[in-house]
C-alpha cells in the first residue's frame, strides 16, 4: 500500500507509463505500507526501477560474456583489470563512456554475475542521472562485488516476502558441486511477468533458474536451490538528491519507513540509520542492512 507523508498529496496514476504503472500497482496491492515524502519521489523511484530493468535487458542483449573472477576480462582502453578479477576505472577515462562501453563492446568483457549486477546498477544510474552528474559523482569506479558499492548506496532487506520489478535478488545453491563453485548461487534482477535476469543464464522464470542450478549440485544431492527472502535496491532518495531534487527526508528510504508496519520487534541503535518497529537497521559503510522480524 502506497502512502504519502503529506495527506494532501494525491497520486496521478494516469500520468505513468505502462511499465511504471505495473510497478506502482505491485506496491499498491500489498499489505505493507510504503510511505513516500511526495508523488514526485515515488515517480523517481518508478523511473529508476524501469531503468534497472532496461539495463539488465541491455546487458542480456550485449556480447558481454560470463567468466569467473580468475578469468575475467575488460576493455583496457577504459579499465585496469586487478588481480582479484575486478575492473578499476582508468584515471583519464570518463565514467559514463566506460560504463556504456561494456554494453557496446561486450565481446571485450567477461565477468561474474555479482559484477554484472553492479554494472547494471551503474548503467541505470547513468541513464537516470545523465552523463554530467554521473561523471561527477562516480569518478573512481571499481567493478567487482557487493563489497565495493558504497557510492551506489544500496539497501538490503532480509526476511522480505514482497519483491518488485527492479529489485536485485539471489538464488542460493547450498549443495553446489565443488567442481563448479561459480554456481553456488545466482544474482538476478527481477523483471516483469515473473521473470529474472541473471548474467550467464539469461532471462528465466524462478522455476527454470532453480532447475538450472540443481543441475550443478553434488552428485546424489537432494537439497534444492532456492530463492532467498532477501532483496537489494538502491537508496532511491539518495539518487533523487544526486539528480538535483531535495526530498523532504533524504536518507530515510521508504522501505525502512515501511518496516513500521511489520510486527513489533526490538529497535536498533547500532547505527545512525532510522530504525523502526519491526526491523533492525544497520549501516555498514555506504550499505544499509534491514533485518525484518
Amino acid at each position: 500500500m502506497i502512502k504519502f507523508t503529506d495527506p494532501n498529496e494525491k497520486p496521478d496514476r494516469a500520468s505513468l507509463t505502462e511499465r511504471e504503472r505495473g510497478i506502482y500497482d505491485q506496491k499498491e496491492h500489498v499489505a505493507q505500507k510504503f510511505i513516500y515524502p511526495s508523488w514526485k519521489s515515488l515517480v523517481f523511484e518508478l523511473k529508476a526501477r524501469v531503468a534497472i530493468m532496461d539495463a539488465a535487458l541491455a546487458l542480456n542483449s550485449s556480447a558481454a560474456g560470463f567468466a569467473t573472477f580468475k578469468q575475467s576480462k575488460c576493455n583496457e582502453e577504459y579499465w585496469i583489470r586487478k588481480n582479484n578479477g575486478g575492473f578499476l576505472l582508468k584515471k583519464d577515462a570518463a565514467p559514463s563512456k566506460a560504463v556504456r562501453d561494456i554494453f557496446i563492446n561486450g565481446d571485450k568483457y567477461g565477468f561474474e554475475c555479482a559484477t554484472a549486477i553492479i554494472i547494471i546498477l551503474y548503467k541505470a544510474a547513468l541513464e537516470i542521472l545523465g552523463d554530467e552528474v554521473f561523471d561527477n559523482k562516480f569518478k573512481e569506479l571499481f567493478l567487482y562485488s557487493w563489497n565495493f558499492d558504497n557510492d551506489l548506496r544500496l539497501i538490503t532487506v532480509n526476511g522480505k516476502k514482497d519483491s518488485f520489478s527492479g529489485d536485485v535478488m539471489y538464488f542460493k545453491n547450498p549443495d553446489v558441486d565443488p567442481q563448479t563453485p561459480e554456481w553456488q548461487g545466482e544474482n538476478v534482477v527481477k523483471l516483469e511477468q515473473s521473470l529474472f535476469f541473471g548474467h550467464g543464464i539469461s532471462i528465466l522464470s524462478k522455476d527454470q533458474i532453480i532447475e538450472r542450478l540443481n543441475m550443478v549440485r553434488k552428485p546424489g544431492s537432494t537439497v534444492s536451490a532456492y530463492l532467498e527472502d532477501q532483496i537489494t535496491y538502491p537508496d532511491f532518495s539518495y539518487w533523487e538528491k544526486m539528480a538535483g531534487a531535495e526530498p523532504p527526508n533524504p536518507g530515510t528510504p521508504p522501505e525502512v519507513t515501511a518496516m513500521a508496519a511489520l510486527p513489533s520487534a526490538p529497535l536498533s541503535s547500532i547505527s545512525p540509520a532510522p530504525a523502526a518497529a519491526g526491523a533492525v537497521v544497520a549501516r555498514i559503510s555506504g550499505r544499509t542492512m534491514v533485518y525484518a522480524r
